[in-house]
């Protein structure tokens, strides 16, 4: 099976402050840090990382290029990387306080400038079998998951930022990744309403879907027609916290789809992101298989 994550690629640009700044605020960050970032280009690194074949498809402008060599030092395939010169490659402007938590304002710019016609070149090179990764920072998303379900490709949606015209998209997911807040958003509940209710709520909704809904330090919850699993969080000390859900996703996908056993990939993934959160960065955090092996085995 062959991975082909079709999403976005920004330049992070990550503030270290004391606390995120309020309305009407004005606040002195205490240092400042770019890395190469997206939701896309963090999950796209992961799936490599934990032993996947994996392709990306998105675009940069023509600030982007470190980006693409980012993707390729990871071991995935960026042919189908478009270099757009009429644009500025997206970009993610990150508050990080001393907690290593994080809030993120996003700029689409290359992102948002996906067409149908590169989304039909891409896909042409993939077929059944085959996994699409998607978030929701390009533009056509809805065009690319039709088009790649109509191809017979296992469809993995991360709905992230959570829009209310998302929910019309699930009918295209075979896998659905979230947090607790994009989760009740969806259901449009309160975002303090238990998890394992949200996680039953979502799975009547959409009965045929496999639902993973990622907790943070609570861990996570599995659920699909047969079963729902509940792990726990790896313990660590927490350094940054922006690419732990990217880190989880690209871990969960790969153990589920090489080795067909939830649980394991769920522990996968859950040692995975307690590296990532351990170390500052986006991509630069996530780990290799091999550190993410030893970490289970201890």
């Amino acid at each position: 099976m062959r991975a082909l994550c079709f999403g976005s690629l920004n330049i992070d640009y990550v503030y270290e402050v004391p606390h995120f700044v309020s309305r009407g605020e004005t606040l002195a960050a205490r240092s400042l840090q770019t890395f190469c970032g997206g939701k896309g280009l963090n999950q796209s690194v992961a799936l490599a990382r934990a032993g996947m074949e994996t392709y990306h498809a998105g675009a940069v402008g023509g600030d982007g290029d470190f980006l693409v060599d980012e993707l390729s030092v990871a071991g995935v395939n960026t042919e189908y990387v478009a270099r757009l010169s009429n644009v500025r490659t997206g970009h993610a402007v990150i508050q990080r306080n001393a907690d290593g938590d994080n809030c993120i304002l996003l700029h689409g710019g290359a992102n948002r400038a996906i067409t149908r016609v590169q989304i039909d070149r891409t896909l042409a090179a993939f077929s059944a079998g085959d996994l699409l990764v998607a978030q929701n920072e390009i533009s056509e998303l809805a065009y690319l998951l039709d088009s790649a379900k109509k191809r017979g490709l296992t469809v993995a949606l991360n709905p992230s930022p959570m829009e209310p015209q998302l929910a019309e998209l699930l009918p295209l997911a075979d896998i659905l990744l979230l947090n607790e807040i994009e989760c009740a958003q969806l259901l449009g509940c309160k975002p303090d309403t238990e998890a394992e209710d949200m996680a039953e709520r979502l799975h009547s909704r959409c009965p045929e879907i496999t639902i993973v809904l990622t907790l943070g330090e609570q861990g996570s919850i599995y659920r699909d027609a047969a079963q729902r699993i509940r792990q726990s969080a790896v313990r660590t000390t927490a350094v940054d916290t922006t690419a732990a859900g990217d880190t989880f996703t690209g871990y969960f996908l790969a153990g589920l789809l090489t080795a067909h056993d939830a649980r394991r990939a769920l522990q996968y993934a859950s040692a995975a992101a307690a590296i990532a959160v351990s170390r500052p960065g986006a991509a630069p955090s996530i780990p290799t298989r091999e550190e993410t092996l030893r970490r289970m085995e201890a």
